[in-house]
């Protein structure tokens, strides 16, 4: 009983900050947020993408209407951000593999090279999603 009375006061005095812009996250931290993100617009992105492609081969008005679907600024701009999504999910799982079998190491300063490298990577396969779509 006196333990459990312990863990009600410990908890009563711990300080809470709810002010998110407050808090400053570490790069790692920062870099799992950002691939938990990236998996949700993935999944999500499977939906339109595959929508898109069976509007495309359905016929050949199909994919004329495909083709002016995709010439807005607007779904260029989304296409984009799909694309980038993808490739920092897939940059930062490769990350994570590299780390489950060993072949990074598992330190504190490892974790933030590796994840502001895959920041890097993946700007520099944004640039190039960016080329690729416009």
């Amino acid at each position: 009983m006196w333990a459990l009375f312990m863990i009600k006061n410990a908890k009563k005095q711990r300080p809470v900050n709810l002010d998110l812009t407050t808090i400053q996250f570490p790069v790692t931290a920062i870099a799992s947020i950002l691939h938990r993100v990236s998996g949700v617009i993935t999944f999500v992105a499977v939906g339109i993408l595959l929508w898109l492609l069976g509007l495309s081969l359905s016929s050949p008005e199909g994919f004329l209407s495909a083709s002016s679907i995709m010439s807005s600024f607007f779904v260029k701009f989304i296409m984009w951000g799909i694309l980038t999504a993808l490739a920092y999910h897939v940059v930062g799982g490769v990350r994570h593999m590299l780390m489950d079998v060993g072949y990074l190491e598992e330190t504190l300063q490892a974790g933030k090279r590796s994840a502001t490298l895959s920041f890097v990577i993946t700007v520099v396969l944004s640039i190039l999603a960016g080329v690729l779509v416009w």
